[in-house]
């Protein structure tokens, strides 16, 4: 994903006889955060969509299209400061992840014109390669669909997680898991994005891998050290369903799901990784799972982080949080507020299939 943002303001649409159309002064003001070197869905088509329906709805909808300077967030403050009632992020989960942190981090003078921050909803345009986040809330995949949702659907309150502070939607991680991102990117740089070579990166980075490290968490008070690769901690019900993982229940009952790696070497790990796309995990046997609200890893220094797809370095201790309610997010009409599937869905979308990609 490249960091972001050029801004610019689509120009309405000429009506009839070549007059613009006026602007309704109830309508509500979108802001696009449009992000074009995400996956795409595989249709390099859909930034086109995108700017139609900006044109067709005139001086209600304006685009920020990122650049190679700054990120989603910039982009995302850009629009609160620009008097935006729903910001959009179009794009994959790192890109929602990036608009979802400046809404939840706005304060109450970031908004420019009437209202505060707080009112400002978060819509979703999903086009990645994996589209979790948006999957677990019911949001369409479909361009056209989930373009018409912005203007028929409901703001209803998602719970967010918090990685010393730093907002992630699906999953959180240290040890081997920020390695594979960095080496996914590579391969997506020369490759391509595609679920294929988020598979390749996996094996190559496991091939490489030469030693777990010593580790002491814990988990609502309970202190536990472990010799561990990978401690992940997981707040999508929806992507731990997809792989044939338990956790799920956890998630909905408003924890986290803890996954520690056992220490079984570079080819265990390999031979997990097979059986994690297999969905033939299996707990106890194959990792261990804990329940948990709030999270600590202890430790000096810093530690690589994963979330959402991003890794940044941390200071240590790194701890885990939820934020209840955290987002006002516009979701299809019906979906029962304060729901806990992915911080927000309970149901699993019709239109998706029944395995997809690698954990993001």
């Amino acid at each position: 994903m490249p960091p972001e943002t050029t801004s610019h303001s689509t120009p309405p649409s000429p009506g009839p006889g070549g007059d613009r159309p006026a602007a309704r002064s109830d309508a509500q003001r979108i802001h696009i955060v449009l992000n074009p070197g995400s996956g795409k869905q595989g249709d390099p088509a859909l930034d086109d969509k995108i700017h139609a329906f900006a044109e067709a709805h005139g001086d209600r909808v304006t685009i920020h299209e990122l650049a190679s300077d700054t990120g989603p967030d910039d982009a995302a403050r850009k629009a609160l400061k620009a008097g935006a009632d729903i910001v959009v992020a179009a794009g994959g989960d790192g890109t929602i992840a990036g608009v979802a942190s400046a809404l939840h981090g706005a304060g109450s003078g970031d908004r420019g014109g009437d209202g505060s921050a707080a009112d400002v909803r978060l819509g979703i345009l999903p086009m990645g390669t994996f589209n979790y986040f948006a999957r677990g809330l019911d949001i369409p995949l479909d361009i056209d669909a989930a373009l018409a949702l912005l203007l028929t659907g409901e703001a209803r309150p998602v719970a967010v997680a918090e990685v010393n502070g730093k907002l992630f939607l699906n999953n959180a991680s240290l040890g081997i898991y920020p390695a594979i991102l960095a080496r996914r990117e590579n391969v997506y740089k020369r490759w391509g994005r595609s679920r294929l070579a988020a598979y390749w990166s996996v094996l190559l980075t496991l091939a490489g891998f030469k030693r777990a490290r010593t580790v002491e968490v814990t988990i609502d008070g309970k202190r536990r050290r472990r010799r561990t690769p990978l401690i992940f901690v997981a707040h999508s019900a929806y992507q731990l369903e997809q792989f044939g993982l338990d956790g799920a229940e956890m998630i909905r009952r408003g924890n986290f799901a803890v996954f520690l790696a056992p220490d079984v070497g570079r080819w265990g790990l390999l031979k997990h990784a097979v059986m994690l796309l297999g969905r033939n995990m299996t707990r106890h046997r194959n990792f261990e799972l804990i329940e948990g609200r709030e999270i600590e890893v202890a430790g000096h220094g810093t530690r690589l982080v994963a979330r959402d797809g991003e890794r940044e370095r941390m200071h240590a201790p790194i701890r885990f949080t939820r934020c209840d309610d955290a987002l006002q997010v516009i979701l299809p009409g019906g979906r029962a507020a304060g729901s806990t599937d992915d911080g927000a869905a309970t149901s699993r979308p019709q239109d998706t299939p029944a395995k997809t990609g690698g954990p993001h």
